[in-house]
Order: structure tokens, then C-alpha cells, then sequence
């Protein structure tokens, strides 16, 4: 087993354990960019969104409102940022889908990305690509 989440799964190697249930492990990030930055994984490996089942994904994404609301509630932050690096292209850094869980307070700095505008023409033609 190589995947650094899986050996923090089975107890392999140590973690600050968030919450637990028998889907799903929330830990805290190593490398925060908040205190309090978690990470919500499912138990069973799967690299990335594309790749877990529905159920699995509907047991990550409560754990997640769990952890977001324990954020709120014991840490006094204003609000959280969700985040899903799906591939490495993406920022991806470990394959094994993980929700990232960023307290925000007023003030603290973190930017996400760079917001642009559609040049002309531009929303029409991805919109015709990519709409199911």
C-alpha cells in the first residue's frame, strides 16, 4: 500500500482524526492553509471524483457537512471553501479523492484564483461543448 490517505486509514501512519465513520475519515491537513483545514477522504481508495460511486460520494459529501459545521460552530470561522483537485493538472498532489475543508475569516488573506470575462462569442461556444 503506497497511498499516503490509505496508510493513514488503517492506522499505518498518525493523523489528527476530525471524524470517523464507516465510509469516511476527516483529518487535519498537514500543510494548512487555515488553522483547522481538513480533509474529508473516503475509507475505500478511489483516485478522484470520476472514479467513486455514488454512494460512497453521498457519504463523503455528509461527512463533509459535518466537518464544516463543527468548523463554524468550534472554531468561530465565518465560513469554508470546499475544494476537489481532480488530476494532477489540477493540483492533485495525492490520488486518492479528498475534499479540502478551508475555514475563512474576514480579512485572512487566501485567494482562490483569478476571476476573467468570456471574450465574445466565448460562453456560447463552451456552453455548446460541454452541455448534457
Amino acid at each position: 500500500m503506497s497511498c499516503i490517505f490509505c496508510k493513514i486509514i488503517s492506522g499505518e501512519l498518525p493523523s489528527y482524526k476530525v471524524y470517523e465513520d464507516e465510509f469516511t475519515l476527516a483529518f487535519l491537513d498537514i500543510n494548512p492553509v487555515n488553522p483547522g483545514h481538513t480533509l474529508v477522504v473516503p475509507k475505500r481508495h478511489v483516485t478522484n471524483i470520476e472514479a467513486v460511486d455514488e454512494e460512497t460520494l453521498c457519504q463523503v459529501v455528509k461527512a463533509v457537512k459535518k466537518v464544516g459545521l463543527s468548523l463554524k460552530k468550534n472554531l468561530g470561522v465565518a465560513g469554508y471553501n470546499l475544494g476537489v483537485n481532480n488530476d494532477p493538472v489540477a493540483g492533485q498532489v495525492v490520488a486518492h479523492l479528498h475534499f479540502h475543508i478551508i475555514p475563512r475569516l474576514a480579512g485572512d488573506g487566501f485567494k482562490l484564483w483569478p476571476q476573467k470575462e468570456y471574450g465574445d462569442g466565448e460562453a456560447e461556444a463552451v456552453f455548446a461543448k460541454i452541455k448534457i
